[in-house]
C-alpha cells in the first residue's frame, strides 16, 4: 500500500475519532482494510508529526498540525491559546509559560510555524524557550504569537 494513501487515512481517522494508542490506530486501519504493523504505525506517527493532547472521551488522543494559510488549523490555535499562560521577551529570547505538561505542545506549534527569526526552541514541562536570531526579531515574533493568542 502506498505510504501517502495510508497517511491520508490516518489523518482522517484521528480527525473523526479519539485514538489514544498505536494499537488502537492499527485496529482502526485494519477495520478500513489496511494491513499494517505497529512498527509501521510508529513510523507514520513520526513522519506525520502527530502528538498527544488531552482527549474529551479518553485521557489522551493523537492530534496533528495541518497547515493552512496561517500555518495552523483552528484546533491548533485553540490548543495554543488554551495552554499558553504568558509570553515574555528577554533579550534575544522569548519565555513562554504554559499549563503543566504543555511546554512540548506549545513547542510543536511554534516549530511548525517555521518563523525564520526563531533559531530553535527548548521545551520543558511548563515552559518553552524560543531562541531568536536577534533582540530586534523578538518583538516581531512576540507580536505574531500575541495575534494567535487573540485569535
Amino acid at each position: 500500500m502506498l505510504r501517502n494513501v495510508r497517511h491520508s487515512k490516518i489523518m482522517e481517522i484521528i480527525e473523526e475519532k479519539e485514538i489514544e494508542t498505536q494499537e488502537e490506530l492499527c485496529q482502526e486501519l485494519a477495520n478500513c482494510n489496511y494491513a499494517v504493523t505497529q512498527a509501521t504505525v510508529s513510523r507514520d506517527i513520526k513522519e506525520l508529526h502527530l502528538f498527544k493532547v488531552k482527549g474529551t472521551q479518553k485521557r489522551f488522543r493523537y492530534a496533528s498540525i495541518c497547515e493552512n494559510e496561517s500555518g495552523l488549523t483552528d484546533k491548533m490555535k485553540v490548543l495554543f491559546q488554551s495552554c499558553v499562560l504568558s509570553i515574555r521577551p528577554v533579550g534575544n529570547l522569548i519565555v513562554i509559560k504554559t499549563l503543566d505538561g504543555n511546554g512540548g505542545n506549545a513547542g510543536v506549534v511554534i516549530d511548525k510555524l517555521e518563523y525564520r527569526e526563531v533559531l530553535g526552541t527548548i521545551a520543558g514541562v511548563n515552559t518553552l524557550l524560543l531562541i531568536c536570531e536577534t533582540a530586534e526579531c523578538v518583538q516581531t515574533v512576540c507580536n505574531r504569537l500575541n495575534a494567535i493568542m487573540k485569535g
